[in-house]
């Protein structure tokens, strides 16, 4: 099934230690033993600044954020985790990053009404108040913040108020 429009590029990690060298077909299988069709993201990036395409074709509706898969397209990096003691922390590489604008800002072509932000972004809204706060976050997934930093690169940052996304 096809996503019939997409409002967000939700930006994620692996949750994977940083350094170890994963790739799609170890992701896939990851989430193939979690029980998903295929892997959950649109594309992942490997450490040294690899692209790699993930759930195809790119419509398909992934498996990446529970409750906004059918609007949004999913972008990993390998990572997410500490080497030392497995705690969240952004180890993007240089690579990953260059690799990362370089693919958000192909996707903004298709997409060019989307906004950037990160899976934490989109955690439920606890005390109803129409903006997820960091207490709320379920997982810090990607370990950095997404809207913020997109703005910073000269990309449509994004956050998800009051049930819609909007730019920051």
């Amino acid at each position: 099934m096809n996503r019939k429009s997409t409002d967000a590029i939700v930006l994620h990690c692996t949750a994977t230690l940083a350094g170890q060298p994963y790739n799609a077909n170890a992701i896939r299988e990851m989430h193939k033993r979690r029980g998903f069709s295929d892997i959950g993201y649109g594309f992942l990036i490997g450490l040294e600044g690899e692209e790699w395409e993930g759930r195809r074709p790119l419509q398909a509706i992934g498996a990446h954020v529970r409750g906004f898969n059918d609007r949004t397209i999913g972008v990993a990096y390998v990572g997410g985790l500490r080497a030392s003691d497995a705690m969240p922390m952004d180890t993007r590489t240089p690579r990953q990053i260059k690799t990362m604008i370089d693919l958000l800002k192909r996707l903004l072509k298709v997409y060019p009404n989307a906004v950037i932000l990160g899976h934490r972004d989109l955690s439920p809204d606890l005390d109803g108040d129409g903006i997820i706060e960091p207490f709320e976050f379920i997982k810090i997934c990607p370990c950095f913040d997404a809207g913020p930093w997109a703005k910073s690169v000269g990309l449509p940052g994004g956050r998800y108020r009051y049930g819609k996304f909007e730019k920051i």
